[in-house]
């Protein structure tokens, strides 16, 4: 969600704030603002929209070698110019940006307006201005006086503090919301986000929960709440600031959709096995004896991830014979779960931030439970609490929509299924016909693309309708609920999903011309079926768009998309593809902010 940038060394601080906050803007926000530290006193710009409005309203000259910069996404406080970040103290020395929320921000601002502080914003967030600021009056010390203040906050927070006496240093702490430090030649910088540190380094060091640092041009100092010193090696990142450009598409989403041969490519790539019919996961840190303990398979994620994850269930099932499935992520702890030692727990997220998810690994991992992870961020938080996973290796996906994370996903969990199932009882015959599937999805996946202009011209044909529904069955279930969530998410059109059995005990009564009907309908042992289902829709004067292999009588669909035929197991991955180009190109018939969409934000790490 909000993002976070910080800079300090010998170049002016602004220009590298702006930029790095352009990098940030996928991220979902409503108010900008920065920071810069110059001769002890702190220069402050904020405003209301986006980053381009906090780029006019900076001065030219407005000159200082350190700051930190912000993107807000409103929590606390309705989006204004006074409630955007950053937040300065009173006596205008300290000045903070946060990520995240203070669960004790009420009772702390009334002991601080007791003490004589004078609030400017509704947000939780200036209590930390102030709370430090008394702090720092005591100490002498900024990084003790951020130790201290955090020691009377109860929440979650990424935060990055200067102090107009103290010009050479910038004080960040992570709790719950990512904070990642970048390694310069003679500066550093920090960031809620990598995508913000490409452009200048790709050696970076990520705090962990309950971890501090302070950063000076020469380097960085890590430290614990308790003032604990801790040793941090950097990583080198894959990523360029090349991933974070549009390439010369229209739009983010529209790069991502067309990338994911080559992002689905790279997922399978080295980790299928020609002499035994099976997947390499060296990731995973399993044991065959360990795998085959495994009496049940449960996964965690949320939104797309959740998605995602109902397919793989069903690979699970379908080639491991293994009692699988997902629920969100972000219920899942609030039920207090049984939690058996002979269940494999999957987080799926993309970010590998993604808070409620990480919550649920934390709770799992409290209560002895065995977790692995499916991510697409190196060195992410999930990624370092699971005893081990799976990499995406897609890239970084900039719109808010996920699109070749989903496809990666599900292709992670078909090499997962494949290599439980050999482990288990898969013959090699059925394990050679998946594997040879796996290698016809990017093809597969380009003539799909191929087909764009088609399925633009039908997204124009059924984007002014205030509602659709999306059905299918079983394997086509997820692929529903995915569908209904990309259009829903970037067209703003109402759209609901069914298994398309449930259709008439009760959805189909919202059938009829003004509610179409997307049919997911693969040639399987569910054909028959699935052809009832569209002659139920049809005689109730509902519209049909159909997704499936073959052409159908045109008395049971008005229209119909051709997606190429590979394993029943596999089908879910290429008949999700031509959905997500059908809500990009819905999106952009109704004029809608397709990579950012209204109210939703890209890495969402507040609960």
């Amino acid at each position: 969600m909000c993002g976070i940038v910080a800079y300090v060394g010998p170049q002016d601080a602004a220009p590298i704030l702006l930029e790095g906050l352009q990098r940030l803007e996928y991220r979902g926000y409503d108010s900008a603002g920065l920071v810069v530290s110059a001769r002890g006193s702190l220069k402050l710009r904020k405003v209301k929209g986006r980053v381009a409005d906090l780029a006019s309203a900076v001065p030219a000259r407005f000159k200082g070698n350190l700051g930190i910069g912000h993107t807000r996404w409103a929590t606390h406080g309705e989006p204004s110019d006074v409630n955007a970040h950053p937040h300065l103290s009173n006596d205008q020395r300290i000045a903070v940006v946060h990520n995240g929320i203070i669960e004790n921000a009420d009772e702390l601002r009334a002991k601080l307006t007791a003490d004589g502080a004078e609030f400017a914003s509704e947000t939780d967030s200036e209590v930390l201005a102030h709370l430090i600021a008394r702090t720092v009056a005591d100490t002498a010390n900024l990084s003790e006086a951020v130790r201290l203040a955090l020691k009377r906050i109860v929440g979650t927070y990424g935060i990055a503090v200067v102090d107009a006496q103290r010009p050479g240093e910038v004080v960040v702490a992570r709790n719950g919301s990512p904070i990642v430090l970048g390694l310069g030649e003679k500066e550093m910088f920090a960031a809620s986000d990598v995508a913000a540190l490409v452009r200048y380094t790709r050696q970076v060091v990520h705090l962990e929960d309950g971890e501090l640092a302070v950063i000076k041009a020469d380097g960085f100092t890590t430290f614990t709440m308790d003032a604990r010193e801790t040793a941090k090696e950097p990583l080198v990142v894959d990523w360029d600031a090349g991933h974070y450009d549009t390439g010369g598409y229209a739009h983010y989403l529209l790069k991502e959709i067309s990338e994911q041969p080559e992002t689905l490519a790279r997922t399978l790539r080295g980790r299928i096995d020609d002499r035994f019919h099976i997947a390499h996961l060296g990731g995973l840190n399993l044991t065959p004896h360990e795998t085959r303990a495994f009496r049940r398979v449960k996964i965690i994620g949320c939104g797309s991830a959740y998605y995602s994850g109902q397919i793989g269930a069903q690979l699970i099932e379908e080639l491991a014979r293994i009692p699988a499935d997902a629920e969100p992520a972000s219920e899942f702890r609030y039920r207090n779960p049984v939690v058996e030692h002979d269940t494999l727990y999957v987080a799926i997220s993309q970010s590998g931030e993604t808070y409620d998810t990480l919550a649920a690994v934390q709770e799992l991992k409290r209560k002895g439970g065995r977790v692995l992870g499916i991510v697409n961020t190196v060195g992410s938080a999930i990624a370092r609490e699971c005893g081990g996973g799976i990499y995406l290796h897609a890239g970084p996906e900039v719109s808010v929509a996920s699109t070749k994370a989903f496809t990666s996903t599900a292709a992670a969990f078909a090499l997962l299924a494949l290599h439980f199932g050999r482990v288990r009882d898969l013959s090699p015959a059925h394990g050679r016909r998946i594997c040879d599937g796996l290698r016809r999805l990017p093809g597969q996946i380009e003539e799909i693309l191929a087909g764009g202009e088609r399925i633009a011209a039908l997204a124009a044909k059924y984007a002014h309708h205030p509602s659709m529904m999306f059905v299918g069955r079983v394997r086509g279930y997820p692929v529903a609920r995915e569908g209904a969530q990309k259009l829903k998410e970037i067209s703003y059109i109402h759209a609901e999903a069914y298994p398309a059995s449930e259709l008439k005990h009760g959805p189909l009564a919202l059938i009829g011309p003004e509610t179409p009907t997307v049919a997911l309908v693969p040639d399987d042992e569910l054909l028959d079926k699935n052809l009832t289902t569209l002659g139920e829709i049809r005689a109730r004067g509902g519209n049909v768009l159909m997704v499936g292999h073959r052409q159908v009588d045109p008395k049971l669909a008005d229209d119909v998309i051709l997606v190429p035929k590979n394993e029943p197991e596999l089908d879910p991955i290429l008949l999700s593809i031509p959905l997500q180009i059908f809500a990009y190109h819905a999106a952009v018939a109704l004029d809608r902010d397709v990579d950012r969409p209204r109210n939703l934000a890209k890495s969402v790490t507040v609960e």
